[in-house]
């Protein structure tokens, strides 16, 4: 039996939120030097962020567009939102690898250098993607494709 697609904008929520908050974890564990806590909570928000990836292009791939269904001043907002979103979703996937690949090759000081940027713009791609759900089907609940 097929997965609804209109059971699906939850669990996409859910998972970019849970990434968030591991990722906020291990930040706090890592200034608190709790190495192996924020290893574990990088490794959960990363596994949250892949099940979040897969299931969001399984849901787009089978029902196409959603259209925002929001008039007047919200539209310009929601865009606006979704656009630095989807931009900065494309720029985190680098960012990450990298920064994952200098911490598993040890070279702290290189990782430290670029998770500095990579822990704010993944931060943000999270929060954000939580608010675009709101947005899009909470708020204002979508025009779904026929």
């Amino acid at each position: 039996m097929p997965i609804p697609i209109r059971s699906l904008p939850p669990v996409i929520a859910i998972l970019n939120g849970a990434a968030g908050f591991f990722l906020v974890l291990a930040y706090i564990f890592i200034r608190q030097k709790k190495v192996a806590w924020h290893r574990a909570c990088i490794f959960t928000a990363l596994g949250c962020s892949a099940i979040f990836l897969t299931v969001y292009l399984y849901m787009h791939f089978e029902a196409g567009v959603i259209r925002f269904s929001g008039q007047g001043w919200i539209r310009p907002v929601y865009f606006s939102i979704l656009v630095s979103h989807t931009i900065l979703a494309m720029v985190i996937v680098p960012l990450v690898f990298i920064t994952l690949m200098r911490a598993l090759r040890k070279n702290f000081a290189m990782h430290r250098a670029i998770a500095r940027w990579t822990f704010p713009l993944w931060l943000y791609v999270s929060v954000s993607g939580v608010v675009v759900y709101w947005l899009l089907y909470v708020a204002y609940p979508p025009i779904w494709p026929a």
